[in-house]
């Protein structure tokens, strides 16, 4: 019982609560509505429901059955439908958080996480108009060199190459002269 008391206090202080509620203003705006005023962020999210309509939000279609009755393995399934739907939106593996961390709140800062991932790819997708989450990505900046600058370069030793540009010892007398004594 220590034992996991000492789990969930380490998991709850990875949370940042300014991230969250960022993410919670960027849903709320996407939607259109309050959702977390009386409830607790990870509450709000648990049953995968506000995930799968911000997915839908953001590509209209992606997710065509929201179940909102059901046992648990329907709520369960909202959110893994909401993941594929991640996944294709072009969220990177690594970014999508775990079923078991939403649905037993066993790591709601992966949650979070995974929607800063969701919140950059929206840049990445022209159609989408609407609010952002977390920094614009990075963008590939290729360049092409012409042949002769490419030959000119070819004739530059960089550094690593080990030349240290006319740098010599001369000079230096750093301690005592080694001595040789033969015949000892």
């Amino acid at each position: 019982m220590a034992l996991e008391r000492q789990v969930r206090a380490k998991l709850a202080g990875k949370r940042d609560p300014e991230q969250e509620k960022e993410a919670k203003e960027w849903i709320e705006s996407i939607l259109g509505k309050k959702l977390f005023a009386n409830e607790a962020y990870e509450d709000v999210l648990r049953d995968g429901q506000v995930l799968c309509q911000l997915m839908n939000k953001l590509k209209p279609g992606s997710i065509p059955k929201i179940n909102s009755t059901g046992g648990q393995f329907k709520m369960m399934e909202n959110i893994n439908v909401f993941q594929k739907a991640l996944k294709e939106y072009g969220v990177a593996d690594v970014d999508v958080f775990q079923t078991v961390d939403l649905w037993e709140k066993k790591d709601i800062s992966q949650v979070t996480t995974t929607l800063f991932a969701l919140g950059r790819q929206t840049y990445r997708h022209e159609e989408w108009k609407g609010p952002y989450l977390g920094p614009k990505p990075s963008e590939e900046c290729k360049r092409d060199f012409s042949e002769e600058t490419l030959r000119a370069g070819q004739g530059v030793i960089g550094l690593q190459a080990g030349s240290n540009k006319g740098a010599t010892q001369a000079g230096q007398s750093l301690g005592a002269t080694r001595k040789i004594l033969l015949g000892k």
